[in-house]
């Protein structure tokens, strides 16, 4: 996997980095980024159109960073993780600087997902399936 935003911004920070990337993508186009597990084919998508378009990895980077930023937030609301600064270690191990960890304790790198759905492609790389068999989320109580 390809390092993406080495210096982007901090855990604390991913919350409205994100905000602001989905404002600035949905401006231009209507897409429907509504941070649901179903929105994440669109990411898929997009990835998928980023790659057959002839953008390579650099070219690709910040697009990239923010689509995985939207994973992690679709992780944040909907399975009940939290962002986290990766340690020294773990920014070695997962190549970005920040993940999530989830309810389990099960940490997850949503950023490097998106840039191996990049550079692989194929439905083994697709981000709806890795977030509908993601362990670890929180259960929701029953009503």
């Amino acid at each position: 996997m390809g390092e993406v935003g080495k210096h982007g911004p901090g855990a604390d920070e991913m919350r409205s980095y994100t905000a602001d990337f989905v404002a600035r993508l949905t401006a231009r186009n209507r897409l429907p980024l509504d941070y649901s597990a179903r929105s994440l084919r669109m990411v898929d998508f997009l990835v998928d159109g980023l790659r057959k378009g002839g953008a390579d990895l650099e070219q690709a980077r910040d697009t990239l960073f923010g689509l995985g930023a939207y994973v992690g937030e679709v992780l944040v609301r909907r399975a009940g993780a939290v962002w986290v600064d990766f340690d020294e270690h773990e920014r070695t191990y997962f190549r970005q600087p920040v993940g999530v960890r989830m309810p389990d304790g099960r940490m997850w790198n949503p950023l490097g997902r998106v840039v191996n759905r990049f550079e692989t492609g194929g439905p083994e790389a697709s981000l709806q399936t890795f977030y509908l068999t993601l362990h670890g989320r929180a259960r929701r109580a029953s009503a």
